[in-house]
């Protein structure tokens, strides 16, 4: 979710929906103290779940919202730093990847349970979920990377997405210790199957630098994330 002021008392809120997938939404008065309805800045932060009862048009670029309320109310990750800076990036990262207004309900409670998940995560947890989330978000675009390391096939090419036995041509890949943390976090089912996975700052960043590498060469117009300097920060 994002949102952007209009006007002097508005918002134009964008929202990841259940049944219409991504979605814009106008909020008239939302920013004036003498609004009725029951709307409030403050439900329509990025990592916000909401229940919400709307008016869809096909075809409508800015649809309406009749009713909202929380559908989730987080005990952690709004107060908490460290896990507001996760939620903020796995926010940015379903942006830069949802580029037509598609349901995709799996991904939505993928996301669902991810941020749920990140709200009660131990501290290892929450510093190992950016790059499993990472990881697993790739499959519902459909370029998963395929768990084949082995001792033989240790090189994973980032232009491919596969683990191989022979350095590609190009520059794009890595080896180990990088490649092997990758494939056991391949290997991990939920967040906090990553407790066991103890890495130090250095080289957690330099496994979610490599996701995000490879991003590059499979979403369209990646780019730079604006809130990787932050989380990176806040983890230093």
């Amino acid at each position: 979710m994002r949102s952007v002021k209009y006007g002097e008392t508005s918002l134009i809120v964008t929202i990841f929906t259940e049944l219409f997938g991504i979605q814009s939404y106008l909020l008239n008065g939302v920013r004036t103290s003498k609004l009725k309805n029951s709307f409030q800045p403050g439900q329509f932060q990025p990592s916000a779940i909401l229940e919400l009862v709307v008016y869809h048009q096909e075809k409508r670029n800015l649809q309406r919202i009749k009713e909202c309320r929380w559908a989730i109310l987080y005990e952690n990750i709004f107060q908490d730093m460290y896990k507001n800076a996760v939620a903020l990036f796995m926010v940015e990262m379903l942006q830069k990847c949802l580029k037509q207004p598609d349901p995709q309900p799996d991904l939505f409670y993928f996301m669902e349970d991810a941020l749920n998940g990140l709200d009660k995560s131990s501290p290892m947890v929450n510093a190992n979920l950016p790059i499993f989330f990472a990881l697993h978000l790739s499959h519902f675009f459909g370029f998963r990377m395929e768990d084949g390391y082995s001792n033989e096939s240790y090189i994973l090419d980032l232009k491919e997405g596969e683990f191989v036995s022979v350095t590609p041509d190009h520059q794009q890949w890595v080896e180990n210790p990088v490649s092997e943390i990758i494939s056991s976090f391949l290997k991990a089912q939920q967040p906090a199957d990553t407790a066991e996975i103890k890495l130090n700052q250095e080289v957690r960043r330099t496994v979610l630098d490599a996701c995000l590498r490879y991003y590059t060469f499979h979403t369209t117009e990646f780019g730079q994330l604006k809130s990787l300097p932050v989380l990176q920060s806040i983890f230093n």
